[in-house]
């Protein structure tokens, strides 16, 4: 099987339940953006130092394609959960017990992982903005964009603790 198909020569592409839309419309946009929030996570988990921080990062690269999914089609039940939400919470909670308070705007960069880490949370913002785009046209459903605004406050959350945990480290060795 060929990896090209020649079907979106025409600047068009076909959503999971067969409808073909423009590679520009608002749908195709916001499943787009999800799938480099997918792709940024990738890079932020290769270059994690922290074992759990890359764990957290594999097992949230496995929920993005039910949510691609649910992006990229009409008229379906949705793949995102209540529980997919409620775990992301739950998580977040989780990580704030281990953080020192916040108290001052953070700069990223104390890290490779947690610049990138930084960056998906500012994409995930991004594909929020076209999902509240998309939702004022068309059906979506509301779980999709509750998990996107936890997934951007998770990447951060991921972030403090990856810069958390190597300043930490840091520390102990000198």
């Amino acid at each position: 099987m060929k990896i090209y198909t020649k079907t979106g020569d025409d600047g068009k592409t076909s959503l999971f339940t067969g409808e073909r839309l423009g590679k520009d419309d608002p749908r195709v946009k916001t499943y787009g953006t999800v799938d480099e929030i997918n792709s940024v996570l990738g890079m932020a988990r290769a270059f994690s130092e922290v074992a759990e921080v890359r764990e957290k990062i594999f097992q949230l690269q496995k929920v993005l394609p039910r949510l691609m999914a649910d992006l990229a089609s009409m008229n379906r039940p949705a793949l995102i959960t209540e529980n997919d939400v409620t775990t992301l919470e739950r998580e977040m909670d989780e990580m704030d017990k281990l953080l020192p308070p916040l108290k001052n705007f953070l700069i990223p960069g104390s890290t490779k992982s947690g610049a990138i880490l930084d960056l998906a949370r500012t994409v995930t913002r991004r594909a929020e903005r076209e999902f509240c785009k998309l939702g004022r046209f068309e059906a979506v459903h509301e779980l999709d964009g509750l998990f996107l605004n936890r997934l951007s406050d998770y990447c951060f959350m991921l972030m403090r603790v990856e810069e958390f945990i190597i300043a930490k480290r840091a520390a102990v060795l000198v």
